[in-house]
Order: structure tokens, then C-alpha cells, then sequence
């Protein structure tokens, strides 16, 4: 660590993943002193994004028994060739996709560990734009939501338009179905409506089946608008709802947003605004020892050979020495597939593909698994490849077999043609050391579909830190930025916030006014 690095701050965060980017962000923006470290060499740790050889690596590091990465394998498939005549083959005037071309091509490739898509009116989204955080980022609509119904992947009908010109559902189903969210959107409005009052306390389930609609509506409502269960109860299963349709028509069709060139993308983002107002970095550092001094109540912390000292400490769960005696256990499996193939039909898949999001049950209904399917118009992979994610609730230390039930779903019977597979676990912190129970510990990822429970723990973790600061106000854009010693006047009209722009306005025209009965 550099000898000029100040001895004092504010906050220290150990780790780069989404939650301790946010605090770092969230610190640096209100005037706090931040260092940021991290023992790997690039940023978001298991939030992060990997080249396909980069992921290799990433995967065949020995994990550690507190490590957050755990039980990591990937297989390679298809020919043994030698790979100058692999490297070679031209099948159909298209690159042959194999273990050699794809290595060839590592650094088009953007894989997630843990992959996430978003709401776009959901709070991530939100949260984007209040902070002006958008400038650093880039989204892509989700092409199509998705359902399994009769062992076939079909796409779910999001907008008006898309009800009306699906040829999955019949006439009548359609009607059915826009009756049933019209009313599902105007839920809540009417506090002594007979929904509110006879369901209360019964499932989302009973529900659907009390407004008659078919079994393929009632399939396409609980697997992929509500994403509920058949114990979800109806005041919840009304909430997902209507949080699906109140972020329709946003941003294109379907009510989702993926991140360009993969999710790992994120927590840089928090990072470069950290940065910008006075955060300092340092990745492949590792936090040797830490302490806490009772004259003074700071963590005084020892690495590369360098001691410095902080009013507060924020540590990923897995990063020593704040680790060491902790407990890690298993808590989201998961599955990273690249294919020369999509899933689905043509209609799916047009023009090269985009982003689908599936969400596929269990037969017995008891599980279920997110899968996000990308193509290279996402910036995840080259042309011709396709990236499946596949994400389940953990339930032991064995991710294929967790994830067995879906992929037997998604594989069997599609004849995708898999050329790279992995499983890797996800584990979470289950208890803290005495050494570290005055640090603040964020969560690890859980099994969610947008970033709530991710935002809503750095939330917490800086309410506890700063009370009487607001978590990520808006940062101005460069051009609203006035240097010391220049005239504010001398700004540019256009380079202004809108509502600056309209007082400037009504301030022109008053001074008019005044000319004219001069």
C-alpha cells in the first residue's frame, strides 16, 4: 500500500460487491473519507463478470472454508480435434464454436456469477436515476418473459398489443386475461372492495381459480407475471402483481432490464461515482489484521505493511481477517451454460436472439429456478453463442444436483448444443467472529430477481453508519459543476437543469417586461 495513502478515514470497506459499492458510493457522495479494498484483482467479487478464460481461473482457485465461492466446476464439451483443425472448421459458412475458438475470443465474453435483471420501475431503476448513477450504465430491454406449458418454452404476453396478437391463447383467453389484470392493476385503489375482504388471508391461488380463468391464464400468471407459489398469499401475490405491471411499457415490452455487457457492470458504476468524490481504491490488497482501539473507538487496520485508521468498518461476508471465525453455508446454487443454440422456437429467438427470462417449477411445485438466456447483442458473448444462466435457492453443497431438475427441463429434449458448462455455489455468512461484532457485515446475494434485498441491506448498513445523511442524493453533471473563480452566469443555458432552466426563463422575461414599460 502506497506510503502517501492517508492514516485516517471516515470508512473503510472491504470488498467491491454491489451492497459495499452502494455504502462506499453512498459515504463518498455526502463528504466522507473512503478506502475501498479488495484482495482480488477486479471488482464486484461474486457480483463481478469474468472473460471465459478469466472464469476458468476464477473457478478452479481452491476455496476456502470461508470462502463465498464454493464447490466451483466446468466442463468443456463436444470434439477432441486438434486445435489447428478445430480452430479451422467452418460448418453452414458460420464459426464452429468450440473450447479452442471460444478461448480464442475470452475477452467478448462478460459472465456473471450472479446475474440479475431489473424492474424498470423497480428500486435499483429508481435509485439509478435520483443518483444520477444512470450516466455510467446501459440497459437492455428484455425481449420476452417466458413459461413452460406442454413441455414447450413459449413467450407471455406482456403489453395490450402482445395479448391481442399472441397466438398462444385463444380469444376468449384473452379477454380473460386483460379482465383479470384490469383488475389486478386497480387492486388496492377501493380499501372495501369484495376482493380485498374475501380473500384476505387466503392464497393468490384460490383467487385465480375464483375468477374462472383457464389453466394455461393461470400457469402464465403464476409462473411469469406474479412469479409465486401456490402458498404465496393473495395480498402478496397481488403486490408482485402489480409490481409487474406498473413497470410495463417503460422502456419496450416486457417490464425487465438487463445490464449491457453483464451485471458486473454495477457495482463499477457505484465504484466510479465513489471515486469521483474522493474514494480511494486499492484491489489486491488484503487486510492482514484489524482492531479495535478502545481509547479512541476506531478500527485501526494493518495491510501491505501499512496501518490506518477508521471511525467505521463495512466487510463482505468470505474476506479475512474479519472472516476467520465465521460460518459460511450454502445459499444459492448455480449454473453458467454457453451454447451454439438458443432454447425456444424461432419466434423466441429472431434476428440473433436477445434477452429471455424463464422462470421454470419444479413438478411438484415445492422449488423453482430463474433462467436468464443472453445473445451478443447483450455485449455478454460473441456472435453465435448463447449465454444461459441458471439460478436456484441452495439446499446442499452439491449445485449440479440442486440444479438437476431444471436442467433436465431446459436440456433433455431441446438438443441445445452446450459447448462450456459450470456449477458453482454461492455461500452466505451465518455468524460473526467477537473479534469483528463492532464491523458491519453486508448480506451475500440472495435468491431474488431484482436487487430489493441487496439495496435494502445498504440502506441499512449507512442508516446505522450516518443517520442524519441522505443515502445517494443526486450527484450534478460535470457541466452543472461550477470551478472556483468562474461565473456562475457564464454557464451555458442548455447545460442546465431543467428547473434552473425555467426560472432563468420566467427571470428573462420578467427583465422584458420591465424594458418595455421602461
Amino acid at each position: 500500500m502506497s506510503d502517501d495513502l492517508p492514516d485516517q478515514f471516515d470508512l473503510v470497506v472491504i470488498g467491491t460487491g454491489f451492497i459495499e459499492s452502494c455504502i462506499a458510493a453512498a459515504a463518498s457522495r455526502v463528504g466522507k473519507s473512503v478506502l475501498h479494498l479488495d484482495h482480488n484483482e477486479y471488482y464486484g467479487d461474486v457480483w463481478g463478470s469474468f472473460t471465459i478464460d478469466g472464469l476458468c481461473e476464477r473457478l478452479s482457485k481452491e476455496c476456502g472454508a470461508h470462502s463465498t465461492l464454493r464447490n466451483c466446476s466446468y466442463t468443456w464439451h463436444g470434439s477432441e480435434k486438434e486445435p489447428e483443425t478445430e480452430a479451422m472448421e467452418v460448418q453452414g459458412g458460420e464459426q464452429k464454436w468450440n473450447r479452442e475458438t471460444m478461448l480464442a475470443k475470452s475477452r467478448r465474453f462478460s459472465l456473471d456469477l450472479c446475474p440479475r435483471i431489473l424492474y424498470a420501475s423497480g428500486e435499483l431503476v429508481r435509485l439509478l436515476i435520483k443518483s444520477n448513477i444512470c450516466r455510467y450504465a446501459e440497459f437492455r430491454a428484455v425481449d420476452h418473459v417466458c413459461m413452460r406449458h406442454n413441455g414447450e418454452i413459449v413467450s407471455v404476453p406482456c403489453s395490450r398489443s402482445d395479448v391481442f396478437n399472441t397466438k398462444t391463447l385463444t380469444i376468449v383467453e384473452k379477454r380473460l386475461l386483460m379482465k383479470f389484470l384490469t383488475a389486478c392493476n386497480d387492486y388496492g385503489e377501493d380499501k372495501c372492495n369484495e376482493d380485498s375482504l374475501a380473500f384476505r388471508g387466503r392464497t393468490f391461488l384460490e383467487y385465480l381459480q375464483a375468477q374462472r380463468v383457464t389453466e394455461k391464464i393461470s400457469s402464465c400468471v403464476m409462473q411469469a407475471i406474479a412469479m409465486c407459489g401456490p402458498d404465496t398469499t393473495f395480498e402478496e401475490g397481488m403486490q408482485r402483481t402489480q409490481r409487474f405491471l406498473g413497470s410495463l411499457g417503460r422502456y419496450g415490452n416486457t417490464p425487465f432490464l438487463f445490464p449491457m455487457y453483464g451485471c458486473g457492470e454495477l457495482p463499477q458504476c457505484f465504484c466510479r461515482l465513489c471515486a469521483v468524490y474522493g474514494g480511494i481504491y486499492c484491489l489486491k490488497r488484503t487486510v492482514e489484521d484489524i482492531g479495535l482501539d478502545e481509547n479512541t473507538n476506531e478500527f485501526v487496520l494493518s495491510s501491505a505493511g501499512k496501518t490506518v485508521r477508521a471511525k467505521n468498518v463495512v466487510s463482505a461476508p468470505g474476506y479475512p481477517p474479519v472472516s476467520s471465525g465465521t460460518e459460511m453455508k450454502p445459499h444459492i446454487s448455480r449454473g453458467l451454460f454457453v451454447s451454439a443454440s438458443p432454447l425456444g422456437n424461432e419466434e423466441l429467438n429472431k434476428g440473433g436472439g436477445g434477452v429471455n427470462l424463464l422462470r421454470l417449477v419444479e413438478a411438484e411445485g415445492g422449488r423453482e429456478a430463474i433462467l436468464i438466456q443472453l445473445s451478443h447483442y447483450t455485449g455478454a458473448c460473441p456472435e453465435g453463442l448463447y449465454i444461459f444462466h441458471l439460478t436456484t435457492p441452495a439446499i446442499s453443497e452439491d449445485p449440479a444436483t440442486d440444479l438437476a431438475a431444471f436442467t433436465s427441463q431446459l436440456f433433455e429434449q431441446s438438443g441445445s448444443d452446450i459447448i462450456f458448462s459450470s456449477y458453482f455455489t454461492i455461500a452466505t455468512q451465518s455468524s460473526t467472529s467477537t473479534a469483528g461484532e463492532h464491523i458491519y457485515y453486508t448480506d451475500a446475494p440472495t435468491y431474488e430477481v431484482d436487487y430489493d434485498a441487496a439495496i435494502a441491506n445498504a440502506r441499512f448498513i449507512f442508516g446505522k453508519l450516518f443517520a442524519d445523511a441522505e443515502f445517494l442524493p443526486r450527484a450534478p453533471d460535470p457541466e452543472e459543476i461550477v470551478v472556483d473563480g468562474e461565473d456562475p452566469s457564464a454557464l451555458n443555458e442548455h447545460s442546465l437543469p431543467e428547473d434552473l432552466r425555467a426560472q432563468l426563463k420566467d427571470m428573462q422575461q420578467a427583465t422584458q417586461e420591465m424594458d418595455i414599460q421602461d
